[in-house]
Parts: structure tokens; sequence; C-alpha cells
């Protein structure tokens, strides 16, 4: 049957073409249109086929949207690597001495605001080390009055800051945290927070005071490790009395505090997830303790490094995308690596402008 039908398909061409030209001509119009539409269907079929998905248990699935691109609503900028502290597990290490111009620093701001950024998050490094300050100000000021976001922050060691930079930044600063790892001076030192005759504990309250002065909403960060993690805080914690009060266990990034290229040996710092539950138990009673284990830290945060490049830590390392100067944020954003699920699990969206606070001046 089948060797006959191409037979008479052919015969019947033929047939066609033996007519007169007028005749041909009406023979082969509805030829051309038949087969127009049959090339248009099975196009249609195909194009449908491609968005039919086969699931896990080989069930149809309809093909998904592409996801939406991320949001950077609260981003951290690490816009210097240099310190003036020496902390063993530091994850963020001064393997450059690089900082952007301040007019290029304030162009990517801007990006990241076009692109729904709300909360910036100064950090180091030691943010207060370039220009003695002046650096961080400008920032923070053009933050705050050019780009109107509702919520500026800084994280420093508070070693450098002076109160003339409250009396001339403090208005445009939401929240000011202290990394304060310890009320043990001689732990601070092991974990090399000492500088000298300088006290840690005594300026961590002379900064309290100063936030309290010029209305900064004030924070702590702590990073629980080897040689505070039997410590009880509670008491200390209470008394300064922060609004937020952010305790970290200590977190190994390939490359920065462990490996062969890191500036640091943080393994000796590490503690087990036990131990950090202990922990978080021992201060259940501190309202303002916000606990971050290695899993939530990890993949919740958009880190930009000194050239304004996410850094991407899912592998246990900081892999930089391309600048958000060079390809811009909507580009950049889909190598950070950030997980929205966790920052949200995690509370990073929080009362984050001090005009929403509800503080005793």
């Amino acid at each position: 049957m089948w060797v006959l039908t191409p037979a008479a398909f052919a015969g019947k061409l033929l047939s066609v073409f033996r007519q007169p030209l007028s005749s041909l001509w009406r023979s082969l119009v509805p030829l051309f249109c038949w087969l127009r539409a049959t090339f248009w269907l099975l196009a249609t079929k195909r194009r449908k086929q491609q968005l039919v998905l086969r699931g896990p248990d080989g069930t149809k699935e309809e093909e998904e949207d592409p996801p939406l691109p991320t949001t950077p609503t609260s981003v951290n900028y690490h816009f210097t690597r240099q310190c003036n502290y020496k902390c063993g597990f530091c994850f963020h290490t001064a393997k450059t001495s690089f900082v952007l111009p301040l007019e290029e620093a304030k162009r990517g701001l801007l990006l990241l605001k076009e692109a729904g950024m709300e909360k910036i998050n100064f950090s180091g490094g030691e943010p207060f080390l370039q220009d003695r300050g002046e650096y961080l100000g400008k920032l923070v000021r053009f933050c705050k009055v050019e780009l109107r976001l509702p919520s500026v922050s800084i994280v420093s060691n508070g070693s450098l800051i002076r109160e003339r930079w409250f009396q001339n930044y403090g208005e445009y600063l939401d929240i000011l945290a202290i990394s304060c790892d310890s009320f043990d001076e001689e732990v601070n030192v092991l974990i090399g927070r000492g500088q000298g005759k300088k006290n840690h504990v005594e300026n961590l309250q002379k900064l309290r005071r100063w936030c309290r002065d010029y209305r900064v909403a004030f924070k702590i960060n702590s990073v629980i490790n080897r040689f505070n993690v039997e410590e009880d805080m509670t008491e200390q914690i209470k008394a300064l009395n922060p609004v937020r009060w952010k305790v970290f266990q200590c977190l190994l990034i390939e490359g920065e505090n462990c490996g062969e290229d890191a500036l640091r040996e943080a393994e000796r710092f590490v503690i087990g997830d036990e131990e950090f539950e202990r922990f978080l138990e021992r201060h259940k009673e501190v309202s303002c303790l916000v606990p971050e284990s290695n899993q939530k830290m990890k993949d919740s945060y958009l880190i930009l490094d000194e050239y304004m490049r996410f850094l991407n830590c899912r592998k246990g390392r900081k892999d930089p995308s391309k600048s958000i100067l060079d390809v811009g944020v909507e580009e950049a954003i889909k190598f950070s690596g950030f997980d929205e699920k966790m920052f949200l699990k995690r509370g990073g969206k929080y009362i984050w402008s001090k005009a929403d606070l509800k503080l005793d001046w």
C-alpha cells in the first residue's frame, strides 16, 4: 500500500500538469493553501510540546515563567578590606588596599537605589580607617540626603570613632553596630581585638553614650567562637540595651580565613552546632538577641566588595560577579548566590529606620 500511494500521488500530480494553464493554476492554489496550513499546524504543535515538562513522577507539568530579578533590598558594602585589628576568625581580610573613588562609589549606590535598595550597611575591614571616617561620613550623608534611603547603617570595631564624627554625620545614620565578642578584655586580646592600652569594653560603653546623645540606634555584633563560647554576657548586654544583638556562629570561608591563600587560620576558633545552641540557651532571656548559625548566614547576605562586585559564598568561598559599575545591578546580582528566603527567615527584614524605632533617647 505504501508503495502504491506515492505512485498514485505522482500520477495525479502528472495529470494536473497536463491540464491547460488556467486549469493548472486553479488546481494548484488549493494545494498550496493546504500545504501552508499543514506546516503552520505542525509548527504550533511543536511549540506547545516545548512548553510541556515532565515531573519526577513522569506526569506532565507546564513550564514555569522565568524567575523575577532579585531585588537588592538590603546590601552590605565592604568598601575597604583594611583594618587596624587582627581578629583571628575574620572572614573579609586585607587582601587588597583598593578603595573606589568617592564619586564612583556614589554612582554604584545610585544604581542600587534605582534597582530597589532600601537599606545600605557599610562595613570593612574597618570602615572608619579610610580618611579618618570622612569617606564613610560622606557616603552616609549621600545615602540619606540624596538617595533618601530608609536605613543607613555601619558595622565597626569602634576603635577609631570620635565624637566629632557623630557631630558631623550622626543625624544621617540610623544604626551603628559595634563588634564585641567578649566582656573580658583578656579574651578580646586572644581573639585579636586588643589594641595596646585601649580597652575595647570601655570604648564600647562610650560609644553607647554617644549613640544615645546623637540619636543613633545602637547594635552589637558578636562572633561566638572557641574562646568565648562558655561566657555569659547576659547582664552586660542588658545594661547596654542595644536594639539588636546579632550573635554569629564562627564561619569558615575558603581563601579568607582558611585554605592555602587565606590570611587567617580560623579553624582553631570554630565551634560545633550544639555548642552554639548551648550559648543561645544560656542567653535566652535577652530579648534583643538575633542568632545566626552558619546555615542561616552563608547565603542570606548580599555582599558587595571593594570593586562593587557581588560575592557568592555558596561553595564555601567568595566568588565575585562582575562589578555593578560595568554591567549594572540586574546582571551582576544573578551571580550573587543570594538566598532571599533565608534572608527573610533569619529576620533580615526588620524595623531598620530610626524614625520608626521607639527608642528612649
